[in-house]
């Protein structure tokens, strides 16, 4: 994969794993959650969903060649997640307290700011000047 596709992926990975864990704020708290917490709410279909869009950046991640021991972590990560996930009411507050998506998001970074730093580097400047346009 060149560096253009590994960038691209490394960009839908974070916008994934901010729209399921931090893409709303909560007013007065400063406190974010993601849609994760709010598709939960559906009881049965909306953790299965929540562990797909999981499982999904998983995959997205895989394609960087991550070492096994980032994997499980990062499987570990959403695993936990989806079993606490399954109790009414208190999985769905652990899921808005826990997020798994950028727990795995941070292990990925991680990986790229030793493996390859000139992308993370890249990556960083293109979210900086997205957001300072915002």
């Amino acid at each position: 994969m060149d560096t253009a596709k590994r960038l691209a992926t490394l960009n839908r990975i974070r916008k994934l794993s901010r729209l399921m864990d931090t893409s709303i704020r909560i007013p007065l708290t400063g406190f974010r959650i993601g849609i994760d917490p709010i598709i939960g709410l559906v009881p049965g279909a909306g953790d299965l969903i929540s562990t797909a869009f999981s499982a999904y950046i998983i995959f997205l991640a895989t394609r960087f060649r991550i070492p096994p021991k980032a994997l499980v972590q990062m499987i570990f990560n959403v695993g936990l997640e989806t079993v606490v996930g399954t109790v009414p009411l208190v999985g769905d507050i652990f899921d808005a307290f826990y997020k798994s998506n950028i727990r795995n998001l941070a292990i990925l970074e991680q990986y790229l700011t030793v493996i390859e730093p000139e992308l993370e580097k890249v990556a960083q400047d293109i979210d900086e000047k997205t957001v300072s346009q915002v």
